[in-house]
């Protein structure tokens, strides 16, 4: 253990190792070094500059399991390796947080699972371009397995029946797997496509233009309950006009009551119900 110095950090008439550089010590040294720095961690008061000491040197000293964990996912290429390694390092740090020597247990083996686990984590919540429920990424995952063994089996396309039979999921299930798929890549809207005789175009000029209509529905759910609170002539009245589309003249001679009555009335509801409207907003 060359890298421990002479000097050593005082911690209630306990002294621990003073370390010139925890990133250096070799893995072995590490897992012995750690138990000593996890015995000191679990004597001292979170906050001191002892507990800062113990807990930042057992991160630096075991930092190689997070570049070991990382390296599993080397894949992935290298300009995501430096974002793998910094959320294994979260996965460590809950580790050491959570490590008691009473586990009887190797500090690796307890933190191997974390570390990994939090990358995984990671691409799971940032990998998917459009954010769906864990249970149908993981079943992409068995999906795409499925898919690819029945391929070489059957030198064609499964069917849904044939990778419901083989999954075990109902058939609903797979086509929800399958449309879930969707979401885990995207595509820009200046995406060049063919477009036939035309030649190249634009992804976004196959989209639809936006309905105005659409917005009618909010108002309309907003307007529901503010018409089921009017009386009944009020309701009556609204229907006449704007459903049955009759005029003033036409609703008074129904209801029996003057042209004037009913523009007054009309005047009054719709004024209530304007009010109701902008509270709601």
């Amino acid at each position: 253990m060359a890298l421990i110095g002479a000097t050593a950090v005082h911690t209630r008439g306990r002294t621990l190792p003073e370390v010139e550089d925890p990133s250096q010590v070799a893995p072995k040294d590490a897992r012995e070094l750690s138990k000593v720095f996890f015995d000191r961690l679990g004597r001292l008061e979170e906050g001191t500059p002892e507990y800062s000491y113990a807990r930042n040197t057992l991160i630096e000293m075991n930092m190689s399991l997070v570049r070991y964990a990382a390296g599993r996912f080397r894949s992935r290429g290298p300009e995501e390796m430096d974002d793998i390694v910094q959320v294994g390092m979260i996965g460590l740090i809950k580790a050491i947080d959570r490590f008691e020597l009473t586990r009887e247990v190797e500090f690796t083996t307890f933190a191997i699972p974390y570390i990994v686990g939090e990358i995984k984590r990671f691409f799971r919540d940032t990998t998917w371009a459009v954010h769906v429920p864990r249970r149908l990424q993981e079943a992409r995952v068995e999906l795409a397995k499925a898919t690819e063994e029945l391929r070489s089996r059957l030198g064609r396309t499964p069917s849904v029946k044939e990778l419901s039979e083989l999954m075990s999921l109902a058939e609903d299930e797979v086509r929800e797997a399958q449309l879930a798929s969707n979401g885990y890549n995207s595509h820009s809207l200046d995406a060049a496509m063919s477009s036939g005789d035309d030649g190249e175009a634009a992804l976004q000029d196959f989209i639809g233009v936006e309905d105005e209509a659409l917005g009618l529905v909010e108002d309309f759910h907003a307007l529901a309950p503010l018409i089921a609170e009017l009386g009944e002539r009020e309701r009556c009245l609204i229907h006449m006009r704007f459903v049955d589309e009759l005029t003033q003249s036409q609703i008074g001679a129904h209801l029996g009551i003057s042209q004037m009555q009913v523009s007054r009335l009309l005047t009054r509801t719709l004024n209530r119900l304007r009010e109701g409207m902008l509270v709601t907003r």
